[in-house]
């Protein structure tokens, strides 16, 4: 005879998947056969085309964090973002050196 207890689902066993169908699992949901890792390659790879499409080319720059700070508090007064901010400044600037000569 068998015990009511020992059929009684165990939290631990993922064997028996149809126990658990209705249960919902904490993280992300997986929409995609590929890794996490795969789709960031393929998400910035289309992001690098998008940009040469529309000519923009990738520059780095090293900050100090005051310089930053401010960068965001003038991006976030004119809604743009760092890098539209930045590129504006520069066009600003040269446009200034340009007409004094």
């Amino acid at each position: 005879m068998m015990c009511f207890e020992c059929m009684a689902k165990e939290q631990l066993d993922r064997t028996t998947l149809d126990l658990f169908a209705d249960e919902r699992r904490p993280g992300r949901p997986k929409t995609s056969p590929l890794s996490r890792d795969q789709q960031l390659r393929i998400n910035k790879r289309n992001q690098l085309r998008r940009d040469r499409v529309r000519g923009l080319k990738r520059v780095e720059l090293k900050l100090s964090q005051d310089a930053v700070d401010i960068i965001d508090e003038l991006s976030a007064k004119q809604g743009i973002n760092r890098s539209e901010l930045v590129e504006l400044l520069l066009l600003n600037e040269y446009k200034k050196t340009t007409s004094k000569r």
